[in-house]
């Protein structure tokens, strides 16, 4: 069978030229690589209102998702178009990394030519790479729970997040989870987001014990929601909203109004089902950027948790060095093992 041709898009004042256009992406709905990149042009105004200044990981999948995946840090020195921005940022070893960083419709698309499915931005713009603008809230589903269980906990999160003076906007994650998004003032470095993520995230499981846990270690989570208070720590990503998942259904990680959650399933949001939705109800996240909240009340219950409960950080992700005032790092059953011997 003969290659098919290359197309060419026009996207803004750019030509973006899309390669085997016929390869297959998703084998189990028989999605192409042009369906991928037709749905980034599809939803690429909203994403770029988001993603916009945005040092961003790409996941990318050269041969679709039965074939080799890798997460691209770096924008290849060569070959790569003159209008294609980039951030530097700094990873927790203290190397650095020139990331893609979009400031047009046609990086997004020039990534989904490269075989990007996911797009995995940082909480920060440049050129504040250090400071994140975005409080993230990963509700997260351990075995024996779903997604129910994490709209439950949403409505909760809610509560939380008024209670310290701030307004969140939800998303599915494409999969069982849900994400909370709080635009913040750019004025704190990743250490103190990080501790105001946790000190939400300790007030949370306060409030409903039985349900939500921040136990970094899976072996004492249990069946209950865990909030993923260590995608605040640097380095962290979450899928862009509006980004594909690496799924065979194609799932899309979609803004939804709170009052939606209840409603809806995560396979509800896909590659074919999202385009049409937003025409209709419009981008749910485009009033995010108006007001940047303040997160000194959250930065307060951090230090009343230290003070009057002891308290005070928590484990890091393990590819982190050692940080101040961390806690041993090593599972508990790990540590009783080796305590009693």
């Amino acid at each position: 069978m003969p290659k098919a041709q290359a197309l060419e898009y026009e996207v803004g004042n750019r030509t973006v030229r899309l390669s085997s256009p016929d390869k297959v992406f998703f084998p189990e709905r028989g999605y192409t690589k042009q369906d991928l990149f037709e749905y980034y042009l599809a939803v690429s105004e909203p994403m770029l209102r988001y993603m916009r200044d945005r040092p961003t990981m790409l996941q990318r999948f050269p041969d679709g998702l039965d074939g080799e995946m890798f997460f691209q840090k770096r924008v290849p020195q060569r070959g790569v178009p003159d209008w294609i921005t980039t951030a530097e940022i700094k990873f927790p070893s203290g190397r650095k990394a020139d990331e893609l960083c979009p400031q047009e419709p046609a990086a997004l698309l020039w990534a989904a030519q490269m075989s990007t499915v996911v797009f995995h931005p940082w909480p920060v713009r440049a050129p504040a790479t250090e400071n994140p603008d975005e409080l993230r809230i990963d509700l997260d589903p351990q075995p024996g729970t779903g997604f129910a269980d994490a709209v439950k906990v949403a409505a909760l999160a809610r509560e939380v997040l008024a209670d310290a003076g701030l307004v969140g906007y939800p998303k599915t994650s494409g999969g069982r989870g849900i994400h909370i998004y709080v635009r913040i003032k750019p004025d704190w470095p990743f250490v103190e987001a990080r501790r105001a993520a946790i000190a939400f995230a300790r007030e949370l499981e306060r409030r409903d014990p039985v349900a939500i846990t921040t136990a970094w270690w899976k072996e004492e989570r249990g069946e209950q929601v865990f909030i993923d208070y260590n995608q605040m720590a640097r380095d962290r990503t979450i899928a862009a909203p509006y980004s594909l998942r690496a799924n065979p259904r194609a799932t899309v990680s979609t803004p939804v109004t709170w009052e939606e959650l209840a409603q809806v399933e995560p396979d509800d949001f896909d590659l074919r089902t999202v385009p049409p939705r937003l025409a209709e109800v419009g981008d749910l996240y485009a009033g995010m950027d108006d007001v940047a909240h303040d997160i000194s009340t959250l930065l307060e219950w951090w230090e009343r948790d230290e003070r009057d409960h002891k308290l005070g950080e928590m484990p890091y992700p393990p590819d982190y060095p050692k940080m101040p005032g961390e806690p041993m790092r090593v599972q508990p059953s790990r540590a009783r093992t080796d305590h009693a011997e």
